[in-house]
């Protein structure tokens, strides 16, 4: 048996072929490429990112024996979307990245015309322009002919239905609409009305990794067997969890990139007012009978990414970084970085804080810098860490860490003598393209459930471990609690 996994994300898609153990046997890669808009907005085109998407299907299936492969998933970034002619199957609007700003007119609209704490129970979500309810009435306000007879998809919808012929969204990416009830797994059809928006834009919901259908006799051209299956894997983060091994509740898993992301599992429960104030994001997972929780730092590989701009990338490369980080002392720097370069989120989401240094003197030098700018990110997952562990009531003690940041060693230090925990790194290859390839095998049958498809990817996989010294988490602690945390809200409510 063979599997594929699919992810579209923000900077580069991916389409992987493994085996019933999880090794790759074929992997292509290509840009995700993103235009701008005369006026100003981003986007991506619907017909460039599918044709990208078959031909890398077709490099994968001509470097195996595709006759083998049993299914696809497939994951994608989470909130971006666009609307299809739900007939005729083509586009009715640019699809609309989740990081595009645009409509945050939408989401003040939403903000004003509903509660927040009713929603949140009901959504697991603060309310952000991000979410899929405010991309359409921003789509809406830009031509509101674009609504009628259309279905919204996700990125992750979009390519399953181009490959199976269904229209259908999942748990995990409903749950980033701000449409989506959790408690009942259904569309929030009366606040969706309420907005003057028909509930039948949103397409049918299913569990991740239901299988919507078999490949259409057009896409087996592309080298796919008539008896391969097709299913949505939902939300990366989610995906990933799975490749990880990260699928009981109390598993906790960080993912590292330009934006880093703390995800955990909880047992689903009612949320209330205490969900709500840690700040945290909820949602349904892909394991079933439990949510995720997440919360994230949209600058933390972007931080040091840069400050290698403003140093020059050439000067600065990553083994240059490493050996300078390394020649501190061990230990707070004594210099303060908070890492808001695009504003803060979780726990205390605020788009408009800003990044600073500070406590810097005369007697620092470029070594120091680069260390505090890696402390200002832990410090900052510290600050989701510990909100996520008063919210759960769940002691975490272990954190699976994937993604290039961990290829940076001082960083995973700095991280584990921060925190207190202990950092465990998966030596897994393109943890999301197997993510989303175990949860639609699982769909298929060809797992009996994500504990055996675990098991039998785990067999493959090798562990690295990071630990701490006890007095320089101490140490680490002490400057958190009274330098980071008591001077994070000032910046919270800076203005120009």
């Amino acid at each position: 048996m063979l599997m594929i996994g699919i992810d579209v994300g923000t900077t580069n898609s991916k389409v992987g072929v493994m085996d019933a153990k999880g090794k790759v046997l074929a992997i292509a890669s290509r840009p995700t490429i993103s235009y701008m808009h005369e006026e100003g907005f981003s986007y991506y085109d619907p017909e460039q990112m599918w044709d990208d998407i078959t031909g890398m299907i077709q490099e994968v299936t001509s470097n195996v024996d595709a006759a083998q492969i049993a299914s696809i998933g497939i994951t994608s970034m989470a909130e971006s979307g666009l609307i299809l002619n739900e007939e005729t199957g083509k586009p009715q609007s640019i699809f609309v990245p989740w990081f595009d700003t645009c409509s945050q007119d939408q989401a003040r609209h939403i903000a004003a015309e509903s509660d927040a704490m009713e929603q949140f129970t009901k959504s697991g979500l603060n309310l952000s322009f991000k979410l899929g309810l405010a991309k359409i009435l921003w789509i809406r306000s830009r031509n509101p002919q674009a609504l009628e007879q259309g279905k919204w998809l996700t990125v992750s919808g979009y390519i399953a239905y181009r490959l199976s012929g269904v229209m259908a969204c999942d748990y995990t990416l409903a749950a980033r609409t701000y449409a989506f009830d959790l408690n009942t797994k259904s569309w929030d059809r009366a606040f969706i009305a309420h907005f003057g928006v028909n509930p039948n834009l949103f397409p049918e919901l299913v569990p991740s990794g239901v299988p919507l259908g078999k490949v259409t006799d057009e896409v087996r051209t592309l080298g796919l067997p008539a008896h391969t299956v097709v299913a949505i894997a939902g939300h990366d983060h989610v995906s990933a969890a799975l490749a990880v091994g990260a699928i009981s509740s109390g598993d906790v898993y960080n993912s590292m990139g330009t934006a880093e992301t703390l995800v955990g599992i909880i047992s689903e429960r009612k949320l209330g007012a205490e969900e709500y104030h840690s700040g945290l994001s909820y949602g349904v997972h892909a394991v079933p009978g439990q949510y995720f929780w997440m919360g994230g730092n949209s600058s933390s590989g972007g931080s040091v990414e840069w400050i290698r701009k403003v140093i020059g990338v050439n000067t600065l490369d990553y083994m240059t970084m490493k050996n300078e980080v390394a020649s501190c002392l061990t230990g707070p720097t004594g210099i303060l970085y908070y890492p808001y370069l695009s504003g803060c989120g979780a726990p205390t989401p605020d788009s408009g804080a800003k990044a600073a240094f500070i406590g810097l003197s005369k007697s620092h030098g470029r070594p120091q810098i680069l260390k505090a700018l890696l402390e200002g990110t832990a410090y900052q997952q510290e600050y989701i860490r510990r909100s996520a562990e008063q919210v759960t009531g769940q002691h975490i003690h272990q954190v699976r860490v994937i993604g290039g940041g961990t290829r940076l060693e001082p960083w995973m230090q700095i991280k584990a003598a921060v925190s207190g925990v202990e950092l465990i790194l998966p030596e897994v290859d393109e943890a999301a393209v197997l993510g989303a390839a175990m949860i639609a095998a699982i769909g298929a049958k060809q797992y009996a459930n994500a504990e055996e498809a675990v098991a039998a990817i785990q067999q493959e996989a090798s562990l690295r471990r990071v630990s701490y010294a006890e007095e320089e988490h101490q140490a680490y602690q002490q400057f958190y609690t009274d330098k980071f945390v008591p001077i994070q809200a000032a910046l919270r409510n800076w203005e120009l």
